[in-house]
Order: C-alpha cells, then sequence, then structure tokens
C-alpha cells in the first residue's frame, strides 16, 4: 500500500459507518478503536462517508 487510513479516535463516533460503506471489509470496529487491514484499496468511501471526519489519507498518490 502506497497510502494509509487514519483514524482521529478523538473525533471518531465508532458509528461503524466507514465499515458498513467499504467495498472490501477492510474496516472492522471493536471495542475501542477501528482496524484497516491491508485489503484496504484506498478508494476513500470510509472518508466521504465519516459524520464527523475522523478519516484520512496519508501517502496517497495523485
Amino acid at each position: 500500500m502506497d497510502f494509509k487510513i487514519d483514524v482521529d479516535e478523538s473525533k471518531c463516533l465508532y458509528c461503524g459507518g466507514c465499515a458498513g460503506v467499504c467495498p472490501v471489509d477492510a474496516m472492522l470496529l471493536d471495542e475501542v478503536r477501528i482496524v484497516i487491514n491491508e485489503a484496504c484499496i484506498g478508494c476513500k468511501l470510509c472518508i466521504k462517508f465519516c459524520p464527523v471526519g475522523a478519516l484520512s489519507m496519508e501517502g496517497e498518490n495523485d
């Protein structure tokens, strides 16, 4: 991966919206954090659907 999805845990509501829209099931919600696995394809749907802007992408190659 040439990118990384970052979660600002101070903003995150743990609502599960990001995991719900992930087309490859790369986001998992556990009791205390969001886990993003290597299946992530960098589509940014999770970022777009986060209601509080808790997600961002580092290292994207535009």
